[in-house]
C-alpha cells in the first residue's frame, strides 16, 4: 500500500462532503452506522452500499482509495466471517470435521456480516478522509460541551481523540519503516507477522511501542513548553457554523433510513 492508503488520513478537497460541518459529519457517521445495523436483508444492505458509494463520489475520493483506506482493518472482517462460518449451522452441510461444521446458513451469515462490516468501515473512513483531525476534535468537544456542566472533561476527551487520530497514520508509517529496517538487518519476518510467531511480533511491536512512548513524552514536553492549560480561553480561527447543506445531509440520512426500513418490510431476509 502507498502512503495515502492509511485509515485515518485526511484526503484534501473542496467537495460538498469536505465543506459539511464536522459536527454533522460526526453525528451523521453514527446515524449511518445505526442504519446499516437496521438492515436485515441484502436489499437493505444494497441501499446502504449505493448510498455510501454516492457519498464517496460526491467527496471526489476514488473508490480504489476507499478500499485501500480500510485494507489494514479487513482482518476484523475476515475473523468475524470465519467465526460465523464455523459456529452458525443450518441448511446443507458442505464440510464437517468433529465439532467444526461448514453449512449453508453459516456461509450465508458470514457473507452478510462481512458486507455489513465493510460498509461500516467505509462509513467511518469517509469521516476521517473528509475531515481534518482538528475539526473532528472540535466537533467532538462541542457535542460534549453540555455535559461539561456536570463534570465531564469534554475538552480533554476531545484532545485525546484528536491525538489518537493524528498518530494512527504515523504509527502505520513507522510500522512499515521498522519492518524494512529489521529486514535489512537480516531479521526473518513472515509476510504476515501473525503467522511468524512471537519472534516476528516482538521484532516489530517492541520498537513500535518504544517509538509510541517516545512520541508521548515529546508531545507532553511540547505542551508544557507552550504552557498548555486546557480549553480555558481557547479561540478558533474558523468557528463552526451550520449551513443549508448540513440540513440537506440530515434529510438524505433520513431518506436512507426510510428506504432501509421499507426494504426490510417489503423484501425480508
Amino acid at each position: 500500500m502507498g502512503d495515502s492508503a492509511v485509515f485515518g488520513r485526511y484526503w484534501p478537497g473542496e467537495s460538498v462532503m469536505h465543506r459539511l460541518d464536522p459536527r454533522v459529519k460526526l453525528v451523521g457517521s453514527l446515524a449511518l452506522m445505526a442504519v446499516i445495523f437496521l438492515a436485515r436483508g441484502w436489499a437493505g444492505l444494497g441501499v446502504c452500499a449505493a448510498f455510501i458509494v454516492g457519498l464517496y463520489l460526491a467527496a471526489g475520493i476514488p473508490l480504489p482509495q476507499a478500499a485501500r483506506s480500510i485494507a489494514p482493518l479487513l482482518f476484523i472482517v475476515v475473523v468475524t466471517a470465519l467465526l460465523n462460518v464455523l459456529f452458525v449451522q443450518g441448511g446443507q452441510v458442505y464440510f464437517q470435521w468433529g465439532p467444526l461444521c461448514v453449512s449453508e446458513a453459516g456461509l450465508r451469515q458470514a457473507a452478510f456480516i462481512a458486507v455489513r462490516l465493510v460498509l461500516l468501515l467505509l462509513g467511518v473512513s469517509l469521516l476521517t478522509l473528509t475531515t481534518t483531525t482538528l475539526d473532528i476534535t472540535e466537533a467532538f468537544e462541542r457535542l460534549l460541551a453540555p455535559l461539561a456542566r456536570v463534570g465531564l472533561p469534554a475538552h480533554e476527551l476531545g484532545m485525546m481523540m484528536g491525538i489518537a487520530l493524528r498518530f494512527l497514520p504515523q504509527f502505520a508509517d513507522e510500522l512499515r519503516i521498522i519492518r524494512r529496517a529489521q529486514l535489512s538487518r537480516g531479521a526473518r519476518l513472515a509476510a504476515n507477522p501473525l503467522r511468524g510467531g512471537a519472534a516476528s511480533l516482538s521484532a516489530l511491536m517492541v520498537p513500535l511501542f518504544a517509538s509510541a512512548f517516545r512520541h508521548a513524552e515529546t508531545l507532553s514536553a511540547a505542551m508544557e513548553a507552550r504552557c498548555y492549560h486546557g480549553g480555558v480561553g481557547r479561540t478558533r480561527l474558523h468557528p463552526l457554523a451550520l449551513a443549508p447543506r448540513d440540513a440537506g445531509a440530515a434529510i438524505a440520512l433520513a431518506a436512507l433510513a426510510a428506504c432501509v426500513l421499507a426494504a426490510n418490510a417489503l423484501l425480508p431476509a
